[in-house]
């Protein structure tokens, strides 16, 4: 496929890669055009605007920090929308809140463009080795129509539903990752209360109903006390506010979403942004 890619950031390049990697056509555009040297001695081109991008591709997809980031590429001046021709789809691997999303995806329908909000999960991880998880939204046949590179970057491809669906599994993710590192904090600071290496122990639970990926990666972070980022605080406090707002605008409680979020901004306070999000199993480690 003809793909157009904006954002170059930790999960951007190694996706970018993997598109080349599989033989497909890629085009770039980022702020600063010496970001972007790499991939273009690899096999890359680049485009001067992301409307130029868009009139070149037949897929446009944006991996960027929040909403405001993904409204600009796509609808601002010179972005995708003001280049684009009808047929083209817009696939935006960025974590958004559901009700932008849907916004999004009105305003690009005015200009005949399909977009699918494909948020993933994976981490730095799963982009390198081109196993993400990505939840889509949008329409069934957009997707198909991305598929060929969607597969390129992914194990596991799965349609959540209408526009904003793909960003409310995203949510939801969010929650179950940030809850399973509590857990696993909890059993690393139980283990050495006790006296016991949790090395083993966590070798013994992945041998049961215990196992998750998770416990296989942020376990060993923890037992190895580095945390070195995969996936920042700072974007996972972005991440648990949208899961937040959402549930105040439905007018639901989510308590255990609230002390994850708690414990990130405490992380974020101390001058621990840029660790990756499980080093809030120091917070735990601390609270006696």
């Amino acid at each position: 496929m003809k793909v157009g890619f904006i954002g170059l950031g930790i999960m951007g390049r190694p996706c970018v890669l993997n598109l080349l990697k599989a033989g497909h056509a890629v085009t770039l555009w980022a702020r600063r055009r010496e970001s972007a040297e790499d991939l273009l001695a690899a096999g890359a081109s680049w485009a001067d605007s992301p409307a130029e991008l868009a009139g070149e591709v037949e897929l446009v997809i944006t991996n960027v920090p929040n909403t405001a980031d993904v409204d600009n590429v796509l609808l601002g001046e010179n972005g995708v929308a003001a280049g684009a021709t009808p047929g083209l789809v817009c696939a935006d691997m960025s974590t958004i809140s559901p009700i932008g999303a849907r916004r999004i995806a009105g305003r690009l329908a005015e200009v005949g463009v399909d977009f699918l909000d494909c948020p993933v999960s994976g981490g730095e991880v799963g982009a390198i080795n081109a196993t993400l998880s990505i939840m889509v939204g949008g329409k069934a046949d957009a997707l198909e129509k991305a598929r060929p590179a969607l597969s390129a970057m992914s194990k596991s491809i799965t349609r959540i539903g209408d526009s904003g669906a793909g960003q409310v599994a995203k949510a939801c993710n969010q929650i179950a990752v940030g809850a399973t590192i509590l857990g696993i904090a909890e059993v690393v600071k139980l283990a050495r209360a006790c006296g016991v290496d949790p090395a083993p122990v966590r070798q013994a639970l992945m041998g049961g109903f215990a196992a998750s990926t998770v416990l296989d990666i942020h376990g060993q972070r923890m037992i190895d006390d580095n945390f070195a980022p995969g996936f920042k605080a700072v974007l996972h406090k972005k991440d648990m506010g949208i899961v937040l707002e959402t549930a105040r605008e439905l007018g639901i409680k989510l308590p255990e979403s609230a002390h994850i979020a708690e414990l990130i901004d405490q992380l974020i306070e101390r001058g621990d942004g840029e660790l990756d999000s499980s080093a809030i199993a120091r917070l735990v480690w601390e609270d006696n």
